[in-house]
């Protein structure tokens, strides 16, 4: 038979004084962590600050023609044109701008290769273009397509002097679009209800999970047909006479290089060097279309690597806890 403990009861199991201990470690060594995550995210906040200061009072590059002699001014118009792409307007009519402000441009190209995007910003490029011939007579302008040049792509080309695309070049799509789906049937066979709660009696129209009103359908047509005609008339302006064909060239239709020339919507066939050579008579071509310089490569890296500090931090505290 056991003989009876001499201990008291204490109502705990042996050891625990011991796993107390480790678990007040154990946190005291996860936040020493927590701020050595926070110390270095504020570091490196800090540095991108002193970036963006040096950034802002660096003086302005100088652009690569000017003081060059005699060239041709380059400007690419590559992919959809929107106000967050390489296509955007203030980057487009930042270059244009500095190729007319050099005395040394010959001559400039809008060399594009875009099928389209929003018809604000290819109009706020071809007003430049037209208020920059009109202050710089002298200096013409000219689009020279490469693949393709559609929609708010030869929206642009159109303000141009004169417009030269290869042979096998798309041009064209003269018209405006919206599209989206309608998923009422769909939802009816789910047994789906859709709530939609406006203030307006109109707000929600075109929702593609409410049935369509033919009267807002028809308002929305209305307004579509008006962009389009603005569009018609940038095209008729910039092209005047030359244009040969009928309606069909608004239509929305594409063509090739070789039957846009047939056709007025084109002058001739081409690439940039062969326009610098031969119809600016400047062969040097530079290039004006603004890029990233370096200090903004590497702010947008820190800034990345600021994010990427703050997520493994958020995740560390999110499995620990």
């Amino acid at each position: 038979m056991d003989e009876p403990s001499n201990s008291p009861p204490t109502g705990k199991e042996p050891g625990w004084e011991r796993d107390i201990i480790a678990r007040l470690a154990q946190s005291a060594l996860v936040e020493q962590r927590r701020a050595r995550r926070w110390n270095i995210a504020l570091r490196l906040l800090f540095l991108a600050y002193l970036v963006f200061v040096t950034v802002s009072f660096l003086p302005k590059p100088s652009w690569p023609g000017e003081g060059d002699e005699r060239h041709t001014a380059l400007i690419e118009v590559n992919g959809t044109i929107a106000d967050d792409s390489d296509a955007s307007a203030d980057r487009v009519i930042t270059g244009l701008r500095a190729a007319f402000e050099d005395e040394a441009t010959a001559g400039v190209i809008l060399r594009i290769n875009s099928p389209g995007g929003s018809p604000v910003q290819a109009g706020y490029i071809a007003d430049e273009i037209r208020r920059l011939r009109e202050k710089y007579p002298q200096t013409k302008v000219y689009a020279v397509v490469t693949d393709m040049a559609a929609s708010g792509g030869y929206y642009v080309a159109a303000m141009a002097d004169a417009i030269y695309a290869d042979k096998g070049s798309l041009l064209g799509s003269i018209g405006v679009v919206m599209n989206g789906f309608g998923f009422v049937g769909a939802m009816e066979k789910l047994g789906i209800e859709r709530r939609l709660l406006t203030a307006g009696e109109h707000k929600g129209f075109l929702d593609p999970f409410s049935p369509e009103r033919p009267e807002e359908v028809a308002h929305f047509r209305d307004v579509l047909g008006q962009v389009h005609q603005q569009f018609i008339a940038v095209v008729r302006q910039g092209r005047g006479e030359r244009l040969k064909g009928g309606d069909e060239l608004f239509s929305g239709l594409l063509w090739t290089g070789e039957r846009a020339v047939e056709l007025g919507l084109a002058d001739g066939l081409g690439s940039a060097s062969h326009v610098a050579r031969e119809v600016i008579g400047a062969e040097k071509i530079v290039d004006y279309t603004p890029t990233r310089g370096r200090l903004t490569a590497l702010a947008e890296r820190i800034g990345a690597s600021i994010a990427d500090r703050f997520l493994e931090a958020s995740v560390a505290g999110w499995r620990r806890y």
